[in-house]
């Protein structure tokens, strides 16, 4: 029997669809049924007027994978030699704010410091790679009970997207669990990708698929599909799992595929945000101006320097080159978000694990720590060019105005206009308030 291209493009197409169904469906649809009780339970209007006001509408979560070191970034210190003598690796600079200095290897952010604000009194207890990685995302200590979601996902179960249609959360670069929605199920879970080239690999058309045909043959599976869900309008899991594919064939479609086209940039600006992390926060951009609530951009590239930002042994000789890479890439955003007006609604957070002490090792790298570190901040309503909190003389211990991780979660929803003690219920009835009794850090609002 022959078959026709048509007919093989169809079977590749039904495939595709199948995939995204068991990989989207099975999560959402439990997330749909296991919302309920929050959905049952939220504020009222009048409890709603509480929340605090939104300056930003959109999230860019930058994520530095293996602990950036502070005194070597946005936190200078007295020079170190690399061996036994402690300190910075690098000289510092001064910045277009008088009294803030930064590493030499960050002059562009040093030229634009008036648009960013460095926290440097940023603290928690664990100084191991999972355990703080889990706890920088959730802002929860792990627990064997009940797994806690992700600020990405609180951000997309208590805002939704912009269009109900598509993803509130993706994830660009490699997914890890701590992203994950927890207890508030798949419908709060992300959507990733690691290719900036193209959308997520399971969402795109097979090969040879045109616009027209795609609109084709949609139509004719919602004409078998249709019947069958009008027969069973009572049954919460075909209804949730009919909404799933509708959302995923609306994200296959050529209109949201086109948000994740960075080659349709001009080739200056491709140029100015630099090689794969640039290309990364490019595409960033584009998924929020194209209507993501929250965006992780991951800096996990270890080819680099071979331990990445965890800068142990041989790898500290070498982490100037993510600096610069970091450098050039925080500076082309700013810059592009501000030159389309959209600076203002967009929070930008670089976020890290732990820092790193000031001491080296016996391979002239650095180990972990986590009682005192650096996170920067842009947009979304923020007051650039200042530095809030401060450690002592060589950047182990904080002096000034600490700052917790729940504290840092409390900022981003205060910034985004999520209320962050608004009760989250669990299956089991719980409530879990939205942070861990996290205060914003207004200082960075006024």
């Amino acid at each position: 029997m022959k078959h026709s291209r048509s007919q093989m493009y169809r079977r590749e197409f039904l495939g595709t669809t199948a995939r995204l169904g068991a990989g989207l469906g099975a999560s959402a649809v439990a997330g749909n049924l296991l919302s309920a009780p929050a959905a049952a339970t939220g504020r009222t209007e009048a409890d709603s007027k509480t929340r605090p006001r939104a300056t930003a509408d959109t999230c860019i979560f930058v994520w530095l994978a293996g602990g950036m070191c502070h005194v070597d970034t946005f936190d200078p210190k007295l020079k170190g030699n690399g061996q036994e003598l402690a300190g910075s690796y690098y000289n510092p600079i001064e910045t277009s704010v008088p009294g803030i200095q930064v590493c030499k290897h960050l002059p562009r952010v040093a030229e634009r410091m008036d648009r960013f604000a460095i926290v440097r009194s940023l603290n928690h207890q664990f100084a191991e790679h999972t355990q703080a990685v889990d706890f920088v995302h959730t802002g929860r200590v792990a627990s064997g009970t009940i797994v806690y979601p992700s600020i990405g996902s609180i951000v997309s179960h208590q805002l939704g997207g912009f269009d109900p249609k598509a993803p509130a959360y993706v994830v660009v670069g490699n997914p890890m669990q701590p992203r994950g929605p927890g207890f508030l199920g798949g419908k709060s879970n992300f959507v990733y990708l690691t290719d900036t080239e193209a959308g997520p690999s399971a969402l795109r058309l097979p090969d040879g698929v045109s616009a027209q045909q795609y609109e084709e043959w949609t139509r004719t599976l919602k004409s078998f599909s249709e019947p069958y869900l009008d027969k069973h309008a009572g049954t919460p899991m075909v209804q949730a799992y009919a909404s799933v594919m509708d959302r995923g064939f609306e994200m296959m479609s050529p209109k949201f595929q086109s948000a994740f086209s960075v080659k349709d940039e001009p080739a200056e600006l491709r140029e100015s945000y630099g090689k794969e992390f640039g290309q990364r926060l490019l595409l960033s951009r584009r998924l929020v101006e194209n209507g993501i609530r929250f965006v992780e951009c991951s800096f996990n590239l270890h080819f680099i320097n071979g331990y990445g930002w965890d800068a142990h042994a041989f790898a500290q000789k070498r982490v100037h080159l993510l600096i610069r890479q970091l450098d050039r890439g925080l500076s082309a955003l700013v810059e592009d978000l501000e030159r389309r007006g959209l600076l203002d609604r967009t929070l930008v957070v670089v976020a890290t694990e732990f820092g790193r002490p000031p001491e080296f090792d016996g391979q002239g790298g650095r180990g972990h720590q986590s009682v005192a570190y650096s996170t920067v901040l842009f947009g979304g309503g923020v007051r650039g060019g200042q530095a809030i909190g401060a450690t002592d003389e060589l950047g182990r211990e904080i002096v000034e105005r600490p700052v917790s991780i729940p504290d840092l979660h409390a900022t981003i929803h205060r910034a985004l206009g999520i209320d962050p003690e608004e009760p989250l219920m669990t299956p089991g009835g719980r409530p879990v308030p939205v942070t861990d009794f996290g205060r914003p850090v207004e200082e960075l609002f006024s």
